[in-house]
């Protein structure tokens, strides 16, 4: 037997979400494409590498916020019978990507910092700082247009696309730094200093941005939901005896699963334990648990004790004693 409820109010709620984060995300991709073309220039025209690096930051971002639009788009499609959960899982896929991209950049900008520390080229640093100014506030502004129209806390794709503009905003102030102390002190070695400044912040975005989306894709339980707290909370509820077999995942961010084998008095009716059911997802939603599958197993039913899985797979008679 198995309970699933849908709050209508909770589904309007993430629809408006979902389609603010969608609009604000084609404002920052049109800002910052066209910023990251003259910052590219710029950076040729100038011999800026902080420049240059600050360019290629922005081209993740831009690639992030392309990437991030489509997965919007994506995860808005219909289920079908191949794709029971639709789409939705492309938002992960596409922040992974993005934080790959972010580690990939990091990478060359150290490389490319190296030799220009040994021989130090000639800068433009007054094309460099009025550049880099502008490229500050580019960033404010795209920051700024994100925090007030988005939800950057729960959604990972928002978040990902968010810590890009924040980790691009410090390399824009890099490079301002890096012109003016070239200009007033002479010190060549600013500029690739600043670069790697800004590819170490763009390798902790995208560790970080790598590690959260992996997470979910290896089926992790979600960072915002305490197992051991959500069992305790469903033991709690009136006539259930037991509770093991316990699945939490995220399908996508904001969108938790949960599946578990509840054991109660086999001599409830079928209404009394359906009541049951409500009770439990009720109190699920309120863990930020929207998808539950819950099966009910009497006193008398074979069952491991465990709370997790234990289950391996190609065990011949998994199915017939855990009924998975």
């Amino acid at each position: 037997m198995s309970g699933h409820s849908h709050d209508h109010s909770h589904a309007q709620g993430h629809n408006h979400v979902h389609t603010n984060n969608k609009k604000v995300l084609l404002v920052s991709f049109i800002i910052i494409t066209i910023y990251m073309i003259v910052e590219a220039a710029g950076g040729i025209i100038t011999n800026s590498l902080a420049l240059l690096s600050d360019a290629g930051h922005m081209l993740s971002d831009s690639i992030a916020l392309g990437i991030a639009l489509l997965a919007f788009t994506f995860g808005a499609k219909a289920v079908n019978s191949g794709k029971t959960y639709g789409y939705r899982r492309f938002e992960i896929l596409a922040a992974t990507l993005n934080g790959i991209t972010l580690i990939g950049i990091a990478l060359y900008i150290f490389y490319e910092a190296i030799e220009r520390f040994v021989n130090p080229p000639e800068v433009a640093t007054v094309g460099m700082l009025i550049i880099s100014t502008i490229g500050l506030l580019v960033n404010v502004l795209v920051a700024w247009v994100m925090m007030r129209g988005s939800d950057t806390e729960n959604n990972l794709n928002m978040r990902g696309a968010y810590l890009h503009v924040l980790s691009d905003m410090l390399g824009s102030v890099g490079a301002i730094a890096a012109a003016l102390l070239m200009m007033f002190f002479g010190w060549g070695w600013a500029d690739p200093l600043a670069s790697v400044i800004v590819a170490g912040l763009v390798l902790r975005s995208g560790y970080f941005v790598t590690k959260s989306s992996l997470h979910v894709l290896m089926e992790g339980a979600p960072q915002n939901v305490d197992l051991n707290n959500v069992v305790e909370a469903m033991e709690q509820v009136d006539g259930v005896k037991g509770i093991h077999d316990v699945h939490i995942w995220s399908i996508t961010s904001s969108l938790n699963a949960l599946t578990a084998h509840i054991v109660v008095d086999g001599s409830k009716t079928i209404y009394e334990t359906e009541a049951m059911l409500r009770d439990i997802e009720h109190l699920l939603e309120h863990k930020d648990i929207h998808h539950t599958t819950l099966q009910i197993e009497s006193e008398k039913h074979l069952h491991d004790h465990s709370i997790l899985c234990t289950v391996k797979a190609g065990t011949p008679d998994a199915h017939a004693h855990h009924h998975h």
